[in-house]
């Protein structure tokens, strides 16, 4: 009787199986779309830190060229030419030591682009001649803005933001 005893310590039942089975494949059903909406929400917070990285930089050229320390050519509208002139410096002229004056340490990339482009290719352009419904590339950057045409989770397009 002892042996019968121990023998049916050592293994689990069929039942018993399915049924963790069962419990296991409902909690991943249930864990799935929670990822998904953590990896989004992860993605919308590297958009918005990169959207304001990239118009705070914009702001800070063209403060830099209302204070006099970048030449301003006749016509222009105090903004950079690209993204990429933020990354490589721009000539500070009221510097003894014509030092650069730099923006940004590299271009963000937009967290919703292919992974293959550039990082300043991510990006859609606004010139500052442009309109705000209609924006297009210019002379100039004003502003970004996503090329994604997902929505946001709530509910504006990635484009508006």
């Amino acid at each position: 009787m002892k042996n019968v005893a121990k023998s049916w310590l050592r293994g689990f039942t069929l039942i018993e199986l399915l049924v963790t089975l069962a419990l296991i494949s409902l909690f991943a059903t249930l864990a799935l779309p929670l990822a998904e909406l953590t990896v989004k929400r992860n993605q919308e917070a590297d958009l918005r830190r990169s959207l304001r990285q990239i118009r705070e930089a914009l702001d800070a050229h063209k403060q830099a060229v209302d204070n006099g320390r970048i030449t301003l050519r006749a016509g222009d509208s105090g903004y950079p030419k690209s993204l990429t002139v933020l990354v490589e410096g721009v000539e500070d002229i009221k510097s003894p030591e014509k030092r650069l004056i730099y923006f940004l340490r590299r271009v963000p990339r937009d967290s919703f682009a292919a992974p293959e482009s550039a990082p300043e290719d991510t990006w859609g352009l606004r010139s500052y001649r442009s309109t705000f419904d209609q924006p297009r590339a210019g002379d100039d950057v004003f502003d970004v803005f996503s090329l994604s045409q997902e929505v946001g989770i709530n509910g504006i397009p990635y484009r508006d933001w």
